[in-house]
């Protein structure tokens, strides 16, 4: 996500939402967006990360506070000024066991915190002795733009993507299935930009962008389509031959007093379902054009229409 998150936002709780709410939030959300029931893998992510932060007492006390759960995150200052949080060294030197201890310590040749204090708790991105903590790697999110038949079909993309922090461009074979969707992501772990102190890189997201096609278009796994009848065939009925995205041509009716805009169905002719088994459904929504320019034997035939009706 970008920015700070919202993780209220993100399960749809209010800021005053009991534990019992925000768990109950949670798995509604968790169920309509799991990906394996076809759901969007990155917003999963986003829910787990908020039931994450808002289940735990203290973090959410701390996410409450400063926007984030993240420690590194936190303005930090030792005197507790303005645009950061105050220090209280009490605590911090009665972890270390107190001031008699510290002196004893100092006395000793052992530094004041001992040999395995860290100050990484307190505070900032660095471990005792000012080593920087790991750091993970952003992740990199790039557009495969892939036609309508590629995405219906189903095909594999050579993707070459330059990965800002790598010396080499990153190559890869991008299976995109049967039935793929505008949207669809695939996520290839390790592959993003490199982290840093040793931190894990990020991963490369791969976006399916499929072009325009000038008959068809996609709903899901639904394909749509269109067909033009004239008055007299929507009013008395009639058989049309329409195109499927699979090449082959269907022989349809069309019912007697079909109206402009109607939609019929071809079960099992639409693209194949990523997720599931069969096709969708091929939907053809019927055009009724009302002509502009008649002969005279067709005018003749409306006002005899209009005159008997």
């Amino acid at each position: 996500m970008a920015g700070k998150p919202d993780y209220y936002k993100t399960l749809g709780v209010s800021k005053n939402a009991t534990a019992d709410e925000i768990k109950k939030a949670y798995r509604k959300a968790a169920r309509e967006n799991h990906p394996d029931a076809g759901g969007d893998e990155e917003k999963f992510k986003d829910i787990n990360e908020a039931y994450e932060v808002l289940s735990d007492e203290k973090k959410r006390k701390i996410y409450d506070q400063y926007g984030t759960a993240d420690q590194s995150q936190i303005p930090f200052n030792w005197g507790g000024g303005t645009g950061g949080a105050s220090v209280n060294f009490e605590d911090i030197f009665g972890g270390a066991g107190g001031w008699a201890d510290i002196l004893e310590r100092l006395r000793n040749g052992e530094g004041a915190f001992g040999t395995d204090w860290d100050f990484g708790n307190i505070g900032g991105g660095y471990a005792y002795g000012g080593a920087p903590r790991p750091k993970k790697g952003q992740d990199t999110t790039v557009n495969l733009q892939i036609t309508f038949d590629e995405a219906f079909n189903g095909t594999t993309k050579r993707v070459t993507v330059r990965i800002p922090g790598r010396q080499e461009a990153t190559t890869l074979d991008v299976k995109v299935p049967a039935g793929a969707n505008d949207g669809d992501r695939q996520r290839f772990r390790g592959q993003g930009v490199p982290g840093q102190n040793g931190g894990a890189a990020g991963d490369l997201i791969i976006t399916m962008k499929i072009a325009p096609h000038p008959t068809f278009s996609r709903k899901g796994a639904d394909v749509h389509t269109s067909a033009t009848v004239n008055m007299a065939e929507a009013a008395l009925g009639t058989s049309i031959v329409v195109d499927a995205p699979d090449g082959s041509k269907i022989r349809m009716k069309v019912p007697a007093g079909t109206q402009a805009g109607t939609v019929l169905s071809v079960k099992g002719k639409g693209a194949p379902r990523v997720k599931g088994t069969g096709n969708g459904d091929l939907k053809v929504t019927v055009n009724v054009p009302v002509p502009t320019n008649l002969n005279d034997a067709q005018r003749a035939a409306l006002e005899a229409f209009r005159d008997a009706s």
